[in-house]
């Protein structure tokens, strides 16, 4: 935290073929090594494939519902009170609900055994839009979690 004044965010550009900053933020993630011509080609390689298997909806509305769908809007923070560790249930402000779930949503696409990676990104955006996928149960477990724990919210800071 600088000592001076206030760091603006800077917001990032869109994207190349939708102008969307949604899809740029999500480009970014799923990139490596700075590859992001790589990660441009395996999105939109995705977003075919989406586009292939579900003809009534556009692709890039099936992205925006399925990070929709896994975004958290709880989560545990671990506090220490007293020689015990305790999760507090906090909420969830909106620039880390989008990034917790672009990060899950590719976290959990890594983990498919579909071959190929635009593969696995399309099933698991698709699973995510239907309400299902490992990055769905995630966010489930993340809220099962906070709401098991809500008995220590008065620690919160």
């Amino acid at each position: 935290m600088p000592r001076r004044r206030e760091v603006t965010k800077r917001k990032p550009d869109g994207d190349p073929r939708y102008n969307e900053v949604l899809v740029s933020r999500f480009i970014n993630v799923v990139m490596k090594d700075g590859k992001k011509s790589l990660a441009e080609k395996i999105f939109y390689n995705a977003l075919d494939r989406i586009a292939e298997k579900i003809k009534d909806d556009s692709p890039i509305d099936v992205f925006k519902r399925a990070v929709t769908n896994v975004k958290p809007s709880l989560e545990v923070k671990s506090r220490r009170v007293g020689g015990s560790t305790y999760q507090i249930p906090i909420e969830v402000k909106y620039d880390r609900q989008t990034a917790l779930s672009i990060r899950w949503i590719i976290d959990n696409a890594r983990k498919r055994g579909e071959r190929g990676f635009y593969n696995r990104l399309a099933g698991e955006l698709m699973d995510a839009a239907n309400g299902s996928g490992g990055a769905v149960k995630k966010k489930e477990d993340t809220h099962k979690m906070a709401e098991a724990n809500k008995a220590f919210a008065h620690y919160r800071w």
